[in-house]
């Protein structure tokens, strides 16, 4: 499915991911557009990475820097990009955002990407406008 318009050329995005509880946890996040797909960079053990290898699901919404979500939430699914296929995931962060190429946690850097589900306008797992 092709980038929402309401997330396509934000600058930040919320991106919920879940515990085995169940309970959502909601990260502001850089991210890039690329081939009708989005690409996060974040360190290997931090938390988000370990949810979304626990669970794949994810929702992703525009927001500020702070995470004040500012439109409506996608479901989507996020994996680990392997790092012989984060290439493009790196080149795509870097373009949009310069300070992204003065990491110093190379080795612990990881690329997520994230694929925005379809949906019908009358599906309950369709966008959920945030309050």
């Amino acid at each position: 499915m092709p980038i929402p318009p309401e997330i396509h050329g934000q600058k930040y995005g919320c991106l919920l991911t879940f515990r085995r509880t169940g309970d959502a946890v909601s990260t502001p996040v850089w991210f890039a557009e690329k081939d009708d797909k989005l690409y996060v960079k974040t360190r290997r053990d931090s938390g988000k990475c370990k949810r979304i290898r626990n669970n794949p699901r994810v929702r992703i919404a525009p927001c500020t820097i702070s995470g004040k979500v500012t439109g409506p939430e996608f479901e989507a699914y996020a994996r680990i990009l392997p790092e012989e296929n984060s290439a493009g995931a790196r080149s795509a962060i870097e373009k949009k955002y310069w300070m992204a190429r003065l990491s110093l946690s190379n080795k612990q850097n990881v690329y997520l990407e994230i694929e925005v589900k379809s949906w019908s306008s009358d599906s309950p797992s369709g966008p959920v406008k945030s309050s």
